[in-house]
């Protein structure tokens, strides 16, 4: 047998094909396997990962990779999700952010595709804002809201996020106090025709729901890895939503349930 029959090729873009697709079949590697797999050091495994990473092949964690078929799963710590989709992301919430006016209620919730909408309030000012983002009420910069309040409830480390009653409690003996927004910005798990909206998590699907009721407008960000999905539970239909902010534009099925629901799509400008 000769040697290219038994181990993998050596040349560096054909190592990189390789490996890639070696991540892809196994879903989530480590450095020193992917060494001893592949016959070369450490040090060029990291090299080759992280230009994978950059490249969108997959995503660089802590000692190792995963294929980008098995990152989204529910439990994906979220700092793994942020590293999905960062240039779609990216340029969903710098097209959000144009729908947010000083002075405005918002409320928005938790996820990676709203904490870029997060990062692009930088030049907001006079904010209330409402979310159930730990990680989200952290990096909004003070300067963009007048007041701030995270929902209570449990806490999912994972997203960094609480789950609960969309309800901020009044000062001691007073009873809870109605709140409305002027625009609730929801990041979604799927966007589908039939059903609409929907999500992993049962309890996230009713705070989303409610989320979106408590609203004047409503703006859902998906990114197009999105589109003709369906998760566990529904959220609401489309015509729930004001406007689908997303990166491309939707398969022609999508876009005309979009259309017919009174949904505008915005795209990237």
């Amino acid at each position: 047998m000769s040697s290219s029959d038994s181990t993998p090729r050596r040349l560096p873009a054909g190592r990189k094909a390789e490996l890639a697709a070696f991540v892809a079949d196994a879903g989530e590697v480590t450095v020193a396997q992917l060494a001893e797999r592949f016959e070369v050091s450490a040090d060029t495994i990291r090299r080759d990962l992280d230009q994978l990473d950059a490249d969108g092949v997959l995503v660089r964690t802590h000692g190792g990779a995963v294929g980008l078929s098995a990152a989204p799963r529910p439990n994906t710590e979220l700092d793994v999700r942020m590293r999905l989709q960062t240039q779609a992301k990216e340029q969903i919430g710098t097209r959000a952010a144009e729908l947010v006016r000083d002075g405005q209620a918002v409320i928005v919730n938790a996820g990676t595709t709203t904490l870029a909408l997060v990062r692009s309030l930088a030049d907001h000012r006079d904010l209330t804002v409402a979310t159930n983002s730990l990680r989200g009420a952290t990096e909004l910069d003070p300067k963009v809201y007048r007041d701030l309040y995270v929902f209570g409830g449990s806490v999912r480390l994972m997203d960094q996020a609480t789950l609960g009653p969309v309800r901020l409690p009044a000062w001691t003996h007073q009873p809870e106090v109605d709140i409305r927004c002027d625009l609730a910005l929801i990041g979604v798990g799927a966007v589908s025709p039939d059903v609409g909206f929907s999500t992993s998590n049962l309890v996230e699907a009713s705070m989303m729901g409610e989320m979106m009721d408590r609203a004047d407008k409503v703006a859902v960000l998906a990114d197009s890895s999105k589109f003709g999905r369906r998760l566990f539970a529904q959220i609401a239909e489309l015509a729930r939503a004001d406007y689908l902010v997303t990166d491309s534009p939707p398969p022609p099925d999508l876009a005309r349930a979009l259309a017919e629901a009174g949904v505008e799509v915005l795209l990237p400008r």
